[in-house]
């Protein structure tokens, strides 16, 4: 509580010392810099009531409507899950296939997991966890894939076409699960009745929790992303079309998963672009189904109320330097997507979403626009300029950190700061890696591009 009233008297204390001739000569940067804002802040209060809405009335009707005519439906589902496993410490191997292996007993007609992995090692690790427990794991399947280590889209095709031999129907369930993820025990029981609400509900993604591993920072840094991510896909979820099926979880249907546009979609993927031609996907493999399903006029659903857990390892010692290899990651994965998401139809796909999509592209220029108009009007106007805007930055970023506790109850003093390394920092990230859209590398592999 010291720090936030710290931070509160020290906002509050640079606002009210900026002389209000400062604001009346500079009256015309004010105006154009607050129109920005204002329309940035304007969407932000859109999601933010939607997301609202979503997790507090729309969701909680849409899982009544949809358990109860799962109930109704008394043929028996089958489930499978496709997991990926390669680096990856052997105490996250080992809490992370028990805890899948407990969720696949759920499933009401069995389960079969098709675990693609590429060491040998790992293979003999994860089938002892298996048969260790002896009858414990009754009606789940264990099967392997073995790829050699040519990437986790190779991992996650092969994986298909193995489960695609059991020719899955549109009743069945696929999950997709990292090899760095926890999934919930009751997984098959909270997802699997939102494919019986409307049959062009093709794939549906949950809430995630991390636990990562690194400085303080960066620990805070993850916990904030994930109370955004939160947000915002309540917010889209309320047009049952997210912008991401992330890869630690999701949950699609059998038969599109195995349908073989979709597979191939998964393995090799590319975009061409106007300047660097034919630009092949390394990562972003959740992007390229989710840019299937969107294309093929699917529903993408979230569910607020599950929750996977996934275990992060800071790829770099410092702050900066991990932030800045994964939002390269992320950001790439984005961008590359983008352009061709925005040529779809918006009566195809949704306004909203369609708008959401845009705003990715918009949003990484205003952004900027902020810290780069306070500057100039510090240097061609009145230094303390720059005081008033970062006054502003503090009071504004805080009460949005505020409104995330809607969604995450925890509030540290670091999450203001955070916020707004993210918008500008990301924002330079974004414009550099939009020029570099064929540089890619995975963080835990070796494989660039």
């Amino acid at each position: 509580m010291i720090g936030h009233l710290l931070y509160l008297l020290i906002s509050a204390s640079l606002l009210l010392s900026v002389p209000s001739d400062t604001y009346l000569s500079a009256s015309r940067l004010f105006v154009v810099v607050g129109a920005i804002g204002l329309w940035r802040y304007s969407w932000a209060a859109v999601n933010l009531v939607r997301a609202v809405w979503y997790q507090r009335i729309a969701f909680p009707k849409m899982r009544k409507t949809a358990e109860r005519r799962f109930q109704k439906n008394s043929s028996a589902k089958h489930t499978f899950f496709l997991i990926t496993t390669f680096g990856i410490e052997t105490a996250v191997t080992i809490r992370v296939y028990r805890a899948l292996f407990e969720a696949a007993q759920n499933g009401p007609n069995g389960a079969t997991i098709v675990a693609s992995v590429v060491d040998m090692a790992d293979q003999r690790l994860i089938q002892s966890i298996f048969t260790g427990i002896g009858e414990g794991y009754k009606g789940v399947r264990l099967e392997f894939v073995r790829i050699p280590g040519t990437g986790k889209r190779d991992a996650l095709a092969c994986g298909l076409a193995a489960i695609k031999a059991y020719r899955p129907s549109s009743q069945d369930i696929v999950i997709f699960v990292d090899g760095d993820s926890c999934v919930p025990i009751d997984i098959i029981e909270k997802s699997a009745p939102f494919f019986m609400l409307d049959s062009q509900v093709g794939a549906l993604t949950t809430d995630e929790l991390c636990e990562p591993k690194g400085s303080q920072i960066f620990q805070d840094w993850y916990a904030l992303r994930f109370a955004q991510r939160q947000m915002m896909m309540c917010s889209l979820g309320l047009s049952r079309r997210v912008l991401t099926l992330t890869g630690r979880m999701s949950v699609f249907r059998g038969d599109i998963a195995t349908d073989a546009g979709f597979i191939e979609c998964v393995r090799n993927d590319e975009i061409e672009h106007w300047r660097l031609g034919a630009v092949k996907f390394l990562t972003g493999d959740d992007k390229s189904t989710w840019y299937w399903l969107l294309k093929n006029g699917y529903q993408m659903l979230y569910l607020p109320d599950v929750q996977s857990i996934s275990m992060e390892q800071a790829p770099k010692p410092g702050f900066v330097e991990s932030a800045s290899i994964l939002m390269v990651r992320w950001f790439g994965n984005m961008l590359r997507n983008n352009s061709r998401a925005i040529r779809l139809s918006p009566a195809k796909i949704g306004h909203f979403t369609w708008w959401s999509i845009l705003d990715q592209r918009i949003s990484m220029w205003t952004t900027l626009t902020g810290p780069i108009s306070a500057l100039l009007g510090a240097i061609f106007i009145d230094p303390i300029i720059a005081v008033a805007y970062v006054g502003w930055v503090m009071a504004s970023r805080y009460i949005y950190c505020l409104s995330l506790m809607l969604f995450r109850p925890e509030f540290k003093i670091t999450y203001p700061f955070i916020v707004y390394f993210n918008q500008v920092y990301g924002s330079f990230l974004k414009t550099w890696v939009f020029f570099r859209l064929d540089r890619q590398r995975w963080t835990r592999q070796t494989t660039v591009a």
